[in-house]
């Protein structure tokens, strides 16, 4: 008598049926995660993503696990940071050989983060339910780490998903890597009961990550509700978007046309005169302390009102040391104060280990020398008639904490940058929600000038005031919005959050080993 066959795999038994496939359905729910980021936004995709990942962990064997969370890292930074390529075609006969290269090897090297967090959670947590609280918290941390390791990447953290939700004001509470921490947790509860088979407590998981939703929904929605500050008596702040294309932008016969344009969108005579006039970053090729005729020029074009561009800068006569730079110009043609960027971009600002790796040809990508030098850090500008500001130049304001200390705190931010190199991708999108995410983690505002857009007014709750469009040559000129009090998160920076990933881990590791203790 032959026994009963047992009752047939289920479609997904199927489909994770092998090695394979599974390192196909990770790379998956890692494409479905960037669809959750900005532009696209499709910010639900984490909740069948992330629950997804944690199954396909849990019915895997163990060793599969760092291949398995690192096929979604690289499905995830591949799909999301492609636009990267973009910087390799704009001298596509010197760098477009890069691109492939480029992207790849940055999709692998990052997801390295996530095969780290996977293997950590399966082996903390095992095949248990506590999975997906071990995983939550060993994501979180990855993100944390991948902000810090050589130099950092904070880009595309998972909170961002929620950046166009009320959800993003509890960043004010928690920062970037608090609210990713409590999206993935959320997204990732209903798992545990389904690994355990007690499919009626996936239901009730499902419930509780809704109410969590909810609750921080209504909190965001209430705290967006509340009257809007007065910005009486504010200065008026004008910004200037010239839209010179990369390609062009140092084309000798173009520089004239450019600084022309510049000049022209500094002043409207049907307007009131501004108080400060914006330009985006590296606004002109001129050394301004060399040139006292770009100098004047660049005065005169704002009708009585301060400058502040995007400069480079040599910082000692005859070392030739190069930095990039924000430069304050005042009404009568003289330089009020210098700001030099800290936080450089690796190979496109300076080569790291630039010796070695100039003879593979390498330093084409930041010229014949090694690039830029960094500056001492951020520091908060006190200009004739303004509030106190914080620069940030381009890249440094994708890393969450990078301000002045708090007994130095500045009244408004302000960031220059030059989208141009990513040209319409989704890098510039991306680039412009993590300005709005800083003005919701620090309560203040932030004005955002880049060259070929988008071009900016935030005020202290991420809300955009005024805005031009992606390459759009124009200006605008808007009050400057109040800055709010010190949030929480500016008092405490990440410590709660990394206490909270920490004590999640344990109590994960903890569950998991006394269910093992239990079942022998």
């Amino acid at each position: 008598m032959t026994e009963a066959a047992g009752p047939p795999p289920s479609r997904a038994a199927r489909l994770a049926a092998t090695p394979r496939r599974r390192l196909g359905l990770a790379a998956l729910a890692g494409l479905a995660l960037t669809l959750a980021q900005p532009p696209a936004f499709l910010w639900p995709l984490v909740l069948l993503a992330v629950p997804g990942l944690v199954l396909l962990l849990a019915r895997s064997p163990g060793r599969e696990a760092f291949r398995l969370g690192w096929a979604a890292g690289f499905g995830f930074f591949l799909s999301g940071l492609f636009w990267i390529a973009e910087a390799c075609f704009v001298d596509a006969a010197r760098h477009g050989w890069m691109a492939p290269f480029a992207v790849a090897g940055m999709a692998a090297g990052l997801a390295l983060f996530w095969g780290l967090a996977a293997a950590v959670a399966r082996r903390l947590a095992g095949a248990s339910p506590w999975l997906p609280a071990a995983f939550a918290a060993a994501l979180g941390g990855a993100e944390f780490a991948r902000s810090h390791v050589l130099t950092g990447f904070p880009w595309a953290l998972p909170g961002y998903a929620l950046a166009e939700t009320p959800l993003a004001q509890v960043a004010a509470l928690t920062g970037p890597h608090g609210l990713g921490l409590l999206l993935l947790a959320a997204a990732a509860a209903p798992a545990g009961p389904l690994i355990s088979g007690r499919r009626g407590r996936a239901a009730a998981a499902s419930a509780v990550l809704v109410a969590l939703l909810a609750a921080g929904w209504i909190w965001g929605g209430a705290r967006l509700a509340a009257p809007v500050a007065t910005t009486d008596g504010r200065p008026v702040v004008r910004i200037v978007q010239p839209n010179a294309a990369q390609r062009d932008k140092w084309r000798p016969e173009l520089i004239p046309v450019f600084f022309d344009r510049l000049r022209r969108l500094s002043s409207d005579p049907d307007a009131p005169r501004p108080d400060v006039v914006i330009w985006p970053e590296t606004a002109v090729p001129y050394v301004l302390e060399r040139d006292a005729t770009a100098r004047r020029l660049i005065a005169e074009s704002a009708a009585g009102a301060p400058v502040l561009l995007g400069v480079r800068r040599v910082a000692g006569e005859g070392t030739g040391a190069w930095r990039n730079a924000l430069a304050a110009v005042s009404p009568e043609g003289g330089i009020l104060a210098v700001y030099d960027k800290h936080r450089l971009v690796p190979f496109g600002e300076y080569l790291p280990f630039h010796g070695v790796l100039s003879r593979f040809g390498l330093g084409l990508l930041v010229g014949e020398s090694a690039g830029f030098g960094a500056g001492p850090g951020p520091r908060t500008l006190d200009l004739p008639a303004l509030p106190p500001v914080a620069p940030q130049i381009c890249y440094e304001t994708i890393f969450p904490h990078y301000l002045p200390p708090l007994a130095e705190r500045p009244d408004w931010i302000v960031q220059v940058t030059n989208d141009a190199w990513f040209g319409t991708s989704a890098g510039p999108r991306q680039h412009f929600q993590q300005a709005r995410m800083r003005a919701i983690e620090q309560g203040l505002p932030v004005v955002r000038a880049a060259n070929t857009g988008i071009s900016a007014v935030i005020d202290a709750k991420g809300r955009v005031t005024a805005r031009l469009g992606l390459n759009e040559a124009g200006a605008l000129q808007a009050p400057l919005p109040p800055p709010l009090a010190p949030t929480p998160y500016a008092r405490t920076g990440d410590a709660p959050f990394a206490a909270a990933a920490l004590a999640l881990l344990g109590l994960a590791a903890l569950g998991a080993r006394r269910r093992r203790s239990g079942a022998r």
